[in-house]
């Protein structure tokens, strides 16, 4: 495919140390298709998983638009498979009428994501938009159980998982409003609150579930050696699911993927071995679980051990810290409580501290937790307004709040 392009544009991209192909400004099915062969050439899912994104790059926010004018109803199946022909050596016969298909399926879910941004849908739009999309999650699922794909493309299903995620819970949303305004705003829509949607029914969303739920026992039953295995997209895909899970309010259905870790975890590489990212999601809300189920020491080490993995610039990390925060606020309260509540305003640091070395060793005298470091902890909760009260060092004693509550959120 490279020859096919300009010898302008080629000493443009050389001078850039820029490879064709990827998503030039201009860009159609043609360079489409070409970052197509190099990532087939590279062996790069990456690279070929932004083949099949649903959202132009912001540098070319035409690009889709210009992709889908390039074929039409008539002749797209005829154009596909041209482009997918050309690199037909290095791909099997299955694996290119695989990759045909799915790229049939993907222009046709453009279009009508297309169709959805012009206003063309009245009141049907997002779930139009679902069910295509849905077509092209279940038709990469296809070409990893019947035709061959390899572990290296694991990124496509990651891409394709994440916005049926965000398209089901669009379709929901035009369901339960009955609005259809038909502006969609999907880079908005991407970034909204991951806990439990107010609708009466979550139809889509709970569809886009089981289809999850297919990419994960995808992942865990593959019996390839594990260089070559699909495990390796576990985590991911349980994140994803998580995700689904608690935007459902179906705590429970993600207590099962984790017996279902825990049960595969002798065939499975160590969690060190998986991508950072990966790990820092997955312990963030196996922390969340165990918070839930006030589990709190446990919750405290995971949400404490996603914290750190983060990166410094990492905006979410304020979102790990307070969870950890309140998973200290909810174990002082029990102890509070435990000792007459809001009949008794004070409570001794050495108390709280032996309820949190309780928490994390069984018992509340052995431990390295220091008094001294609990009474800094709870500063910390009061400076953060998740405790109302104060500290007498004096007395080495916290002076909760006698009016409204002394642990806020929590109706005490």
């Amino acid at each position: 495919m490279d020859e096919q392009f300009s010898c302008d544009t080629q000493l443009r991209l050389s001078t850039l140390n820029v490879t064709p192909g990827l998503y030039l400004v201009g860009a159609n099915m043609e360079s489409m298709f070409a970052t197509f062969h190099l990532a087939q050439h590279q062996g790069s899912g990456p690279i070929l998983a932004t083949t099949l994104n649903p959202i132009p790059p912001a540098h070319d926010p035409t690009l889709l638009r210009r992709f889908h004018k390039d074929s039409n109803v008539f002749s797209i199946y005829n154009d596909i498979q041209h482009y997918i022909k050309i690199s037909q050596s290095r791909l099997t016969k299955s694996e290119g009428n695989a990759w045909i298909e799915i790229y049939v399926a993907f222009w046709k879910a453009i279009g009508e994501i297309l169709r959805a941004e012009t206003g063309h849908h009245r009141d049907d739009w997002a779930i139009k938009v679902y069910e295509a999309w849905k077509e092209v999650t279940n038709l990469l699922i296809r070409g990893f159980s019947h035709a061959g794909f390899g572990a290296w493309l694991m990124p496509c299903l990651y891409t394709a998982g994440k916005y049926l995620r965000v398209f089901a819970i669009k379709a929901d949303e035009e369901k339960a409003t009955k609005v259809g305004n038909g502006t969609m705003k999907m880079e908005e829509d991407i970034l909204a609150d991951d806990i439990t949607v107010n609708f009466e029914k979550n139809e889509m969303l709970e569809d886009a579930a089981r289809v999850l739920n297919k990419v994960f026992t995808l992942c865990i039953s593959d019996r390839a050696p594990i260089e070559e295995s699909r495990k390796w997209g576990l985590y991911h895909t349980t994140n994803l699911l998580f995700k689904t899970y608690f935007k459902l309010n179906s705590i429970s259905l993600s207590k099962n993927c984790l017996r279902a870790l825990q049960a595969a975890k002798s065939d499975m590489p160590p969690m060190e071995a998986f991508p950072k990212s990966h790990i820092v999601t997955f312990r963030y809300y196996v922390g969340v679980i165990q918070f839930l189920d006030e589990e709190y020491s446990r919750a405290e080490e995971n949400l404490t051990a996603a914290w750190h993995m983060c990166h410094k610039t990492a905006h979410r990390n304020k979102d790990l810290e307070r969870a950890r925060d309140i998973c200290l606020r909810n174990l002082l309260r029990k102890v509070w409580l435990l000792q007459g509540g809001k009949e008794n305003t004070r409570v001794k640091v050495r108390i709280l501290a032996a309820g949190v070395r309780c928490s994390m060793y069984g018992d509340g005298e052995r431990g390295e937790v220091e008094d001294e470091e609990v009474e800094c902890l709870v500063a910390g909760l009061i400076y953060k307004n998740l405790l109302k009260g104060y500290i007498s060092r004096e007395h080495a004693t916290v002076v909760l709040n006698r009016k409204g509550e002394a642990f806020p959120g929590t109706g005490v």
